[in-house]
């Protein structure tokens, strides 16, 4: 159990959050939640015992055992993949290799032999003999391939490397596991490897994501950051935003038909509780639920943007053309005679292991790289607008504001109609002021869709456009993408947006061929087992 007692944070005169009494316990996964700057990360840190608070405190039993997903990449690049994950449970890395120290020694005495003696005993007891194997199977989930198990760290690809602090957080069956944003750099056959695992975890989980599927299918509870409180729900994500949503309806019109909302509320409540889930804890959840009330539930202060694509004209009969396209980067084979037609009706969702090979297509696609052979083949009548995953190039060295940063792409150059777009992505006032050059990552992404809502382009293309978002923003987009009539091709690490966005599936296998599927995600899951 975590006990939170009269816990504040503040930086500077700013406070975070204030006078906060929470416990976590046991079989349960508490998810968390708030707007970008609301102090999500900050309470990971202070759970941790990475930053104090400004006062109050937090109390785990000190038998129980936490490990925490790490941010810093660089942190074990002189240790092997195979270490690095060992060493989440670093009593018993260090036991390990005392224990290997003392047996290497040429001038073995008796002391030696006690000692490897208590190390013996400690180490099977902590699992050591079926550490490694262990440490393989959290790995090889994860889609990173036995022969990379004795790579340093430090040649790793950075996506690899996430995916390997990933495995040492979750090794050694840790009473209590903390993880900020581990579905951030994962594809979606990890981000279901990991919905499994968790579900199937018997411990305590909190965990930051902005990923609306993943939360739904894994959380008991929902941990809201918002107005400088942090308050705990009962329930998955989308219970928490229906009841929220329904009282944000409330608090707006309080004197006209409040009883038939709250009535809603209710009913609302009563139907939930009855759903049933995959979680081991669906029955206490249940219970639970029985017991919330209407007043439990407040309005959130959240913001909420709106994307809304609007296409000048009608593309024709015509859209897009790949002709047996093939890429080589530095001796790997990204893409291996890749073809297909885009129809008039589809909604295309790039997937695949390799993430440097989905951006490349994005690439080509967009004529930002030659393909080595094959050719690629826009319809005449067709418009393109690109929200590419390392947007750096649009911003990096630029003094513009937002304001002249938007001007550069509209016909349009008065400020009231560059507001227009700004403003649906919540830039007003004085913010269209900012320099573009230091905006956070979620502000540059929101800057990127109000560019490509301004182009009128009837062919959308997007590489990853969910990452640094917050969830209100990831809700805005998918209702944008679903609600645009014409072509979408896209990748995300979002599976709600997936599901509900394509009607059409092509996986970028690991040797570069495609495989090409008209089914939404779900039904290419089941079709191709990839949650086996």
């Amino acid at each position: 159990m975590i006990t939170v007692e009269n816990l504040t944070m503040q930086f500077g005169g700013s406070v975070l959050f204030s006078k906060v009494d929470l416990q976590f316990t046991g079989g349960n996964c508490y998810g968390i939640i708030g707007a970008n700057g609301a102090g999500k990360s900050t309470f990971i840190k202070i759970l941790s015992g990475e930053l104090e608070p400004t006062s109050g405190g937090v109390h785990i039993d000190p038998k129980m055992r936490m490990s925490v997903l790490k941010q810093n990449q660089f942190m074990y690049d002189e240790y092997s993949v195979m270490d690095t994950v060992i060493m989440g449970n670093q009593r018993l890395y260090d036991c390990g290799k005392e224990k290997d120290a003392i047996y290497m020694k040429e001038d073995f005495t008796d002391e030696d032999g006690l000692r490897a003696a208590e190390l013996e005993e400690a180490y099977a007891e902590l699992g050591g003999w079926e550490a490694e194997s262990d440490a393989s199977k959290l790995l090889q989930g994860l889609g990173i391939s036995p022969d990379m198990h004795e790579t340093l760290m430090a040649d790793m690809d950075p996506r690899l490397k996430f995916k390997v602090l990933l495995a040492q957080a979750l090794f050694g069956n840790p009473d209590i596991i903390l993880l900020d944003e581990p579905t951030n750099n994962l594809d979606l056959q990890s981000v279901v490897w990991l919905e499994d695992f968790l579900m199937d975890y018997e411990g305590t989980v909190l965990v930051v994501s902005h990923d609306r599927y993943f939360l739904n299918n894994v959380c008991t509870h929902i941990v809201d950051i918002d107005y400088g409180k942090i308050k705990m729900y009962v329930g998955n994500y989308d219970f928490w935003y229906e009841s929220s949503q329904l009282m944000q309806k409330l608090m707006k019109d309080q004197n006209k038909k409040a009883e038939q909302k709250i009535e809603e509320l209710q009913t609302f409540i009563r139907r939930f509780s009855a759903n049933k889930s995959k979680s081991r804890q669906a029955t206490s959840r249940r219970k639970l639920l029985d017991k919330l009330t209407v007043e439990e539930m407040p309005a959130s202060s959240r913001r909420y943007p709106w994307v809304g694509f609007k296409a000048e004209r009608e593309p024709g009969k015509d859209r897009l053309f790949v002709t047996e396209v093939s890429k080589t980067v530095d001796g790997v084979k990204l893409l291996d005679n890749v073809s297909f037609i885009m129809n008039k009706e589809d909604k295309i969702a790039i997937i695949g292991r390799n993430e440097l090979a989905v951006t490349m297509l994005f690439k080509i696609l967009m004529g930002e790289e030659e393909p080595d052979s094959g050719s690629i083949k826009w319809g005449v009548s067709t418009t393109q607008t690109y929200c590419p995953t390392d947007n750096s190039e649009y911003f990096d060295n630029c003094d513009y504001d937002l304001i002249d940063w938007m001007r550069q792409f509209s016909e349009d150059k008065r400020e009231s109609y560059l507001r227009t777009f700004l403003g649906r992505m919540l830039f007003s006032g004085d913010d269209v002021y900012k320099q573009v050059k230091v905006l956070s990552g979620g502000e540059k992404v929101r800057c990127m869709l109000s560019k490509m809502m301004l182009s009128g382009a009837n062919v959308l293309l997007f590489d990853q456009p969910t990452n640094h978002l917050d969830l209100e923003s990831i809700a805005a987009l998918n209702n944008g993408m679903e609600a645009f009539p014409y072509n979408i091709i896209f990748s995300s690490h979002d599976h709600q947006l997936t599901q509900t966005v394509a009607n059409r599936i092509i996986d970028i296998q690991d040797d570069g061929t495609i495989i090409d599927k008209m089914c939404s995600y779900d039904d290419y899951m089941h079709l191709f087992g990839e949650k086996e």
